[in-house]
Order: structure tokens, then C-alpha cells, then sequence
């Protein structure tokens, strides 16, 4: 799986996002993983749709469309729940906390550099 940063700008953001590409990746996810860092997220795309069934902990989620602009944000959806965006191409899955500890807002474009 391939390893990338997320920036907005010129701030790092996250230094180690995992890209899931693969329908493999994508199906796999985070499920059987340990919770995810504060520094640390996952990328999934394509991906309007995520669903935390299986999965033990909460997640923050930036929907996001094919130029990185964050079409809708979601915090601390909690394990057995869904949540999509049908304008979003792919989906940045991190640490509970992580949109407000960022200040992560609707509108703002993230961008992807090789980690």
C-alpha cells in the first residue's frame, strides 16, 4: 500500500496516510488495524460511502472530490455506522479529533505528496 502525506498548502497535515486503491485495500480498510495516530490516516478511492461495521473504534471522515476540495466532514462517527457524500471521489479517514484539532472545514482543498 502505497504511503503518502496530506497537506493544505503549505502545512502538513498528516504525515502518513495510506492510500487503499485495490478493490482488496478499499474492502479491507481499517478493519483489523489499531486505531489510527494523530499524525496518521487513511485514503480510500474511489469511496462516496463508509461504513465502521466491525470496526472497534470512532473515526473523523473528510469526503473529498477529485481535486481534493472537502465536500463534507464528519466527526467521531462511532463503530456500525455509515456515512457518504455523493459529490466526494474519495475518503480520508483519520483519528477521532483530528477535524477540529486541524480545524478542518467544508470548501478547503487538501493535497497529496508522496510521504
Amino acid at each position: 500500500m502505497k504511503q503518502l502525506a496530506a497537506w493544505r498548502g503549505d502545512t502538513l497535515l498528516l504525515g502518513k496516510v495510506w492510500l487503499a486503491e485495490s478493490a482488496t485495500e478499499r474492502m479491507q480498510g481499517l478493519l483489523g488495524r489499531p486505531p489510527l495516530a494523530a499524525d496518521e490516516g487513511m485514503l480510500i478511492q474511489p469511496c462516496r460511502l463508509i461504513h465502521t461495521v466491525g470496526m472497534a473504534y470512532p473515526l473523523d471522515l473528510a469526503f473529498v472530490d477529485k481535486q481534493g476540495r472537502v465536500r463534507k466532514l464528519v466527526s467521531h462517527l462511532r463503530p456500525a455506522r455509515m456515512a457518504g457524500c455523493l459529490s466526494a471521489t474519495a475518503t480520508l479517514e483519520m483519528a477521532p479529533g483530528t477535524i477540529a484539532r486541524l480545524g478542518l472545514v467544508a470548501g478547503e482543498q487538501l493535497h497529496w505528496r508522496p510521504a
